[in-house]
């Protein structure tokens, strides 16, 4: 298999510094990949119809990029849960149904997808612990951003020391919800009320799911940061499940966001 380079990827400042303790990660955008049509780029999306092979040489330009083979890349079916796999030596490849794992064995790439929900990188370099995590509104909601924090702290982790960026997701001013949306949060706290603003439609709501995501994570007890990247106005860059279905186009890619503790 020929090696690519691909483009770097968007990497995070609180994240970057760790890079001397073997720890890499990266936000990566949709450039670099063989998939074409819908799912031109890098698509990852093994829930995707785009074809087989297409998105086994992407993953494995991923794993390429990390200095790892194919078989390290660590992926879950995402299904907008809290739950939290741990990735050890006993790793066979298996992708259970959950929305975030964490490892504190070198040689794993812990990998996200996404397509407007949040991809959230975690590290604690001094403990050489691990995370990655998918957040959607009903993961932010239901605890997945917490679960990884505990997850990661059953390893060795401490709260102070974890740092935690959140990547390209979708921005409040394109993310619009009706009234019975916004009730599933104040049902549950009337002062999330404070995370939606008025749309243009009657009735709707604009969501703020990135300030939502960071405040859960400080509230946490942990340093987080935005990258401020939205998916669905930049095509070029990344795919979006909102653009997708406001196109009424029938499927859509999946980008990565992906950390590793590198071997010695």
């Amino acid at each position: 298999m020929q090696n690519v380079t691909l483009p770097l990827p968007i990497q995070s400042p609180l994240l970057a510094a760790f890079d001397k303790n073997r720890i890499r990660h990266g936000f990566f955008t949709r450039q670099g990949g063989v998939s074409d049509g819908l799912y031109q780029g890098l698509n990852v999306g093994l829930g995707s119809d785009d074809q087989p092979e297409r998105v086994q040489e992407n993953r494995r330009r991923v794993t390429q990029w990390f200095g790892l083979a194919p078989d390290r890349l660590a992926t879950v079916h995402q299904v907008h849960s809290p739950e939290v796999v741990v990735v050890d030596g006993s790793y066979d490849g298996s992708r259970p149904q959950a929305d975030a794992m964490v490892t504190a064995t070198p040689g794993f790439v812990l990998g996200v997808l996404s397509a407007d929900c949040g991809p959230i990188l975690f590290a604690d370099a001094e403990a050489g612990v691990v995370g990655a995590a998918h957040a959607g509104w009903k993961g932010a909601l239901f605890g997945v951003l917490e679960n990884t924090i505990e997850a990661m702290t059953k390893l060795g982790a401490s709260r102070d020391r974890i740092a935690a960026s959140l990547g390209p997701s979708i921005s409040q001013d394109n993310y619009e919800v009706g009234p019975e949306y916004v009730a599933r949060f104040t049902d549950i706290e009337p002062a999330y009320a404070d995370y939606f603003s008025r749309a243009e439609k009657e009735g709707h709501a604009l969501f703020d799911l990135k300030q939502f995501t960071i405040d859960r994570l400080t509230k946490a007890g942990v340093k987080a940061e935005n990258l401020g990247l939205c998916t669905y106005p930049d095509e070029e860059r990344f795919y979006s499940y909102r653009r997708t279905t406001h196109r009424a186009e029938p499927d859509y890619g999946r980008q990565i966001s992906a950390i590793a503790i590198l071997e010695d």
